[in-house]
């Protein structure tokens, strides 16, 4: 009899434990070995090298950050039983199961306004199909209809192991190490109040402190201006593709990302839908990436290059929108310069907004030794809390280097 109960040496978190026969299961199912093939950061690694870590990581540091929570609530005599353990494990092991190539750069893209978590539902159903049953409860805490609402808020909230996980992974493979959070001290100061997950109050500082890794993981590298562009022209890419395919150009690709350059409604997902989508990954976009550079189109020869050669745009960052006129006086370079009339494929803004806490959805809550329960911002012993309620953006234009090194 084949021994599930498995131990898995990660670089992040050391060695990960699976518990429970059914979390193994999961694990080695195509929809989840699928996750292999689908980075964790986009492309994120031509800007950061060593970023080069997949979603698969990231769901079994995440189960083992819920682990190791559940672990603690019940040292503080809160009541889990081993079916909500499992169940609270397995759904956070499959929360990103629905996650398409690189991941959120083409979120949306493939399958119209099919958001991953839509997407993962809909495989979390067929696989509780298969296993008879035995993922329910986890659905029902992935939903958020499990009464007991702390387990919902560790797999999605401001304060859930997903966010624990990724930061202090995505930390360790660029090399930022604002990002790396104490996701131990945080863990140890959770707890249950009227089956709501709080921090004990003596936490706020660990708390203020992720906040605020959090916020400058995202300026300094999920929204880094490279990176941002890097994920623009990915979407741009796939855009160009599917306008060219309806127009009838005959584009190399592989058959199952050609599918989706060819179908555009996805109202209800079909049978063939879901087989394509859970064979699609990362190697199939970028193999035709790669054959793209030499399209006879021009424009979606010349993004290819720039992902493939690593060949950026001039770009600008910027806290106020660029103007219609500085746009469109570049766009008219564009096409002077390469003899074309469609420049804006070339130019452009794109613009990032980070609020780093909002307030008013799941708030952080505080509880004291008396069992008083307050907000993080009514807090009277918070210091960074004012910089972190309000947005802010960030503006970023670009354009060719050929235009930008004539001037």
């Amino acid at each position: 009899m084949q021994n599930k109960l498995k131990i898995i040496n990660d670089p992040v978190h050391g060695f990960i434990k699976i518990p429970h026969e059914i979390l193994f299961d999961v694990i080695e199912h195509p929809y989840f070995q699928r996750l292999r093939r689908i980075s964790q950061t986009g492309l994120l690694s031509l800007i950061f090298p060593g970023a080069k870590h997949t979603r698969f990581h990231h769901a079994l540091g995440a189960m083992n950050l819920m682990f190791k929570a559940l672990e603690t609530l019940k040292l503080k005599g809160v009541k889990i039983s081993k079916d909500e353990e499992k169940a609270a494990m397995l759904a956070i092991l499959m929360h990103d199961i629905g996650h398409g190539p690189f991941s959120h750069a083409l979120e949306n893209m493939l399958m119209d306004d099919w958001h991953h978590e839509k997407i993962s539902i809909l495989l979390m159903d067929r696989l509780n199909q298969e296993f008879k049953g035995k993922l329910n409860l986890a659905i029902e805490m992935f939903q958020g209809r499990y009464h007991r609402m702390f387990f919902n808020q560790l797999i999605t909230s401001q304060l859930d192991v997903d966010r624990m996980d990724y930061l202090k992974r995505d930390s360790f493979y660029t090399g930022v190490s604002e990002g790396d959070v104490n996701v131990e001290r945080i863990i140890s100061m959770m707890n249950v109040s009227e089956e709501q997950l709080v921090i004990d109050a003596k936490g706020i500082y660990s708390i203020e402190n992720y906040l605020t890794a959090r916020m400058f993981m995202y300026w300094q590298v999920y929204y880094h201006k490279t990176a941002a562009l890097a994920e623009h022209i990915l979407v741009q890419i796939l855009n160009r593709a599917k306008y060219l395919v309806s127009q009838n150009l005959e584009l190399e690709a592989p058959s199952n990302l050609k599918y989706f350059l060819i179908k555009n409604k996805f109202e209800e997902a079909t049978e063939e839908d879901i087989r394509r989508f859970t064979m699609l990954d990362d190697m199939d976009v970028f193999q035709a990436i790669k054959v793209w550079t030499d399209s006879s189109d021009f424009i979606l020869s010349r993004l290819c290059r720039t992902v493939i050669y690593r060949d950026f745009p001039k770009s600008i960052i910027s806290s106020k929108p660029f103007s219609d006129e500085f746009i469109t006086e570049h766009v008219a370079k564009v096409n002077h310069f390469f003899k074309i009339d469609n420049g804006e494929e070339l130019v452009g803004q794109i613009s990032r907004t980070l609020l780093p806490y909002d307030t008013e959805k799941q708030p952080i809550y505080l509880v004291d030794k008396k069992g008083n329960k307050l907000k993080l911002e009514e807090s009277e012993n918070q210091i960074l809390f004012g910089c972190m309620e309000n947005p802010t953006e960030k503006y970023i234009f670009y354009c060719p280097r050929e235009i930008w090194d004539s001037k």
